[in-house]
């Protein structure tokens, strides 16, 4: 059996079901062994798009992504969706090929060091010098990609070392993965006893809620104890938008209505929460709140972040833990004054028929045509931060905004991955014209593997989010305007169907459409991006209710 074979094999051990990639000449032993196993080689069209399927796959999942390139461009090709998946904490386990070990020390044709290159932006990289170490090398890439805080792992597998010979008794290991810690009691205690003693509790819920599938336990804990809950943009949905204790999601980085919630609080409790999303310093400027942690790893160190109590655990047994602690219980009134006020103002402009057509209304009437567990997978511009605020997440993992590293270009193939992995739930990547045609290409592969997703897409001919600041700090814009190419020729050139939007009222209509077609489906939808000047202005002349 050859190395590249007993990869294989691990990989299926590993409850591997598709591996997304550009096949190469150094990986031809890898693609030749995927032919006699059960796993699935999605041929993408650039290994940018195979890095975010992945990415997205290893967010929705909780298993590890998998995405194969060659060696050289290839493997760079890679390193933005590597890099996002480590920093958004989704496991994902990245596979190279590399020249034969008999180049490797000297100059030669297209070898760089990918090792040393993907080593900053993983978790773990190593390169397999020996067909025997497979069955270790991709247990530990797989365990380390899956263990909190989750990310990327990389493995390299040099061309000559996947065509070595290894002995019969090389086979996967085990993949039975370790309980995670119970909660320290006394630390627990502490918590509750903080909370009790609290005047204006909040919680404060990330992206850890969401993985650790902690979303219905922190229900009960919030219900229970009437304390009001906002979110991060990565965990929109552990709390339904219109629970009267929701105050919906935080990451502006300008003030904005649930920054009235952290105004008053004097007590954060901060369950999943990872300030690679959302500074400490931006909600606790004065450093004055007490804050309760807890999460699967120890607090960061920051001067606007440091706990009375670190609750080090797993964060859905935590919660539950906690619930039963907390003997006092606050009447959900004010907080349910403060909801509809929020809500309220964030209805603003949802009807408006306007051309081009409000953000506001665009995501409104996308919510009317999508169901509860259907997914958006938001890509990143000034878009995302209208998705992250008003988009009216139900459940949780359905809105998908990477928002760790922030990378462009990430919706359409991670729309790809995410109705590859739920068929029957509707998809849509909502993208601006600047992230969607950093990717485009992977509309080729939805039409291959015959996935009708939905891009609904923001069109302003700018690089929008760029503009929006520059315009508030400096008055003028700069190398920002860019020209479109027909994105309805466009979508249909590639097979699929476009639908170009001229009226606010033929929105919701195309929606329908698109959604009930069978191919890949493009909208394009003129936005009023002056909303982002009114809303600058608006945040900084905001008045809590309180």
């Amino acid at each position: 059996m050859r190395a590249a074979e007993l990869l294989v094999r691990c990989l299926a051990n590993e409850g591997v079901q598709v591996i997304f990639g550009v096949p190469g000449e150094e990986t031809l032993a890898v693609t030749d062994a995927l032919l006699d196993s059960r796993i699935r080689f999605i041929p993408c069209r650039h290994e940018q798009g195979a890095a975010f399927m992945a990415d997205v796959w290893g967010r929705l999942t909780g298993q590890a992504g998998v995405c194969l390139a060659t060696l050289g461009p290839g493997a760079t090709n890679l390193a933005t969706g590597v890099a996002d998946a480590n920093l958004d904490r989704a496991p994902l386990v990245a596979i190279t090929g590399q020249a034969g070990r008999d180049r490797i020390h000297k100059e030669s044709h297209q070898y760089v060091s990918i090792t040393d290159m993907f080593r900053p932006i993983t978790k773990w990289a190593t390169r397999i010098e020996l067909g025997q170490v497979v069955p270790e090398a991709v247990r530990k890439a797989f365990k380390l990609a899956q263990t909190e805080k989750p990310g990327a792992c990389h493995l390299e597998l040099p061309e000559d070392v996947a065509d070595e010979e290894v002995a019969g008794d090389c086979v996967p290991l085990s993949t039975e993965r370790s309980r995670r810690p119970s909660p320290d009691r006394p630390a627990l205690r502490r918590a509750a006893e903080l909370i009790d003693r609290a005047k204006d509790p909040l919680i404060f819920a990330g992206n850890g809620v969401i993985r650790g599938k902690a979303s219905h336990a922190l229900r009960y804990f919030a219900g229970r104890t009437g304390i009001p809950v906002a979110n991060t943009f990565m965990a929109k949905g552990c709390l339904p938008w219109d629970h009267e204790l929701s105050l919906g999601t935080v990451g502006l980085q300008l003030r904005d209505y649930v920054s009235c919630g952290f105004d008053r609080a004097d007590l954060v409790i901060a369950i999943g929460y990872d300030p690679v999303e959302y500074a400490p310093m931006l909600w606790n400027p004065d450093r004055q709140k007490r804050i309760v942690h807890i999460d699967f790893t120890p607090a960061e160190v920051d001067t606007h972040y440091q706990p009375a109590v670190e609750v080090v655990a797993d964060v859905r047994e935590a919660v539950e833990l906690l619930t039963d602690l907390v003997s006092v219980r606050r009447d959900p009134a004010r907080t349910r004054q403060l909801h509809e006020w929020i809500l309220t103002e964030l209805h603003e402009g949802a009807t408006d028929n306007g051309f081009p057509v409000k953000p506001q209304r665009v995501l409104y009437d996308l919510r009317q045509v999508l169901g509860p567990d259907d997914i958006l997978i938001s890509d990143v511009g000034a878009h995302k931060l209208w998705v992250a605020r008003l988009f009216q997440a139900v459940e949780p993992n359905t809105v998908i905004i990477s928002n760790g590293f922030a990378a462009m270009g990430i919706a359409l193939p991670g729309a790809v991955a995410a109705k590859l992995c739920f068929p029957d739930r509707k998809v849509v990547a909502v993208s601006g014209d600047g992230g969607f045609l950093m990717n485009c290409q992977e509309l080729e592969t939805g039409v291959r593997l015959g996935l009708p997703v939905v891009t609904l897409l923001f069109r302003d001919n700018a690089f929008g989010v760029i503009r929006w600041k520059q315009l508030t700090r400096f008055g003028r814009e700069s190398g920002v305007a860019f020209g479109n190419p027909d994105f309805v020729a466009l979508a249909r050139a590639f097979g699929g169907q476009g639908f170009r939007v001229e009226a606010a009222d033929e929105l919701l209509p195309a929606l329908k459409e698109a959604f009930a077609s069978p191919v890949p489906c493009v909208v394009d939808v003129p936005v009023d991006y002056r909303e982002n000047l009114r809303l600058t202005e608006r945040m900084g002349q905001l008045v809590c209710p309180i």
